[in-house]
């Protein structure tokens, strides 16, 4: 395990129009861990997550300054393409969104459809992501039904999946169990704590339980700032910051 950090972020503020929603964060994420951001709602988690690859720009009238590095190169330099940026930084949302159309195979090749095609190995690829998102097995008679026909856990693995076909460098995952149920959400906790080996991972959660289950390191966000940033064991156990113990003991939420 490397000690360089994979995304090194700098005095990075982010906003819609005049609303300031992140305010001067600095943040070495580690290579190859999983670091969970929590807070209150509304205290910017899903916006720091979307500036790490450049989706916050998608919004009209959102800019973002101060610097983002992934393994030291300015991902907002003019010369990023932000297209094959979100190939290297995937991203897996809180509701899961397969491609309604497409069926289970094609939705795991979906990233390579759209950034430059598929090739000869296909197969091979699509039985590696399912097996990656622990998926395979339960879908592996069924690759040409709709990605849609499976329930709700598993359209949320088969995302992950999709994401990982391309073999990103950092997946970024916003709430990715809130919309499934207790069941589900063990198996993709179980996902993201073996995945953690391979890649770096960055996930917003709402429950502070989970983040102490699956990441490896805690980020505690409160009004637009990093309050606190440490070993989730630590964090938890003996937070730096009263906010910080404040929040994780339900003083306020």
């Amino acid at each position: 395990m490397s000690s360089t950090p994979k995304l090194s972020i700098s005095e990075m503020d982010a906003s819609y129009g005049d609303h300031q929603v992140l305010h001067s964060i600095d943040m070495q994420i580690p290579a190859q861990q999983v670091t969970a951001l929590i807070g209150p709602s509304g205290c910017g988690k899903s916006t720091y997550l979307r500036c790490l690859n450049r989706m916050h720009e998608l919004t009209t009238s959102a800019t973002v300054n101060g610097t983002v590095e992934l393994d030291g190169a300015d991902i907002y330099h003019d010369d990023i393409d932000p297209v094959l940026l979100r190939r290297r930084i995937g991203m897996v949302f809180q509701k899961p969104a397969p491609f309604p159309t497409w069926s289970i195979a094609d939705n795991v090749l979906a990233g390579m459809k759209l950034t430059g095609g598929v090739p000869d190995n296909a197969d091979e690829i699509v039985e590696k992501a399912l097996k990656g998102a622990a998926l395979w097995d339960e879908v592996k008679d069924k690759l040409d039904k709709p990605g849609t026909s499976l329930s709700g856990g598993q359209q949320q693995r088969l995302c992950i999946a999709r994401a990982i076909t391309v073999e990103p460098d950092v997946l970024l995952m916003d709430e990715p169990c809130s919309a499934i149920d207790p069941v589900a959400t063990a198996r993709v906790e179980n996902l993201i704590h073996e995945l953690g080996e391979n890649y770096t991972i960055v996930v917003v959660t709402h429950n502070m339980q989970q983040a102490a289950r699956i990441s490896d390191k805690t980020a505690f966000l409160m009004m637009g700032e990093l309050v606190e940033f440490d070993d989730t064991s630590k964090l938890f156990s003996n937070p730096a910051k009263q906010q910080t113990e404040d929040y994780i003991t339900g003083k306020f939420g």
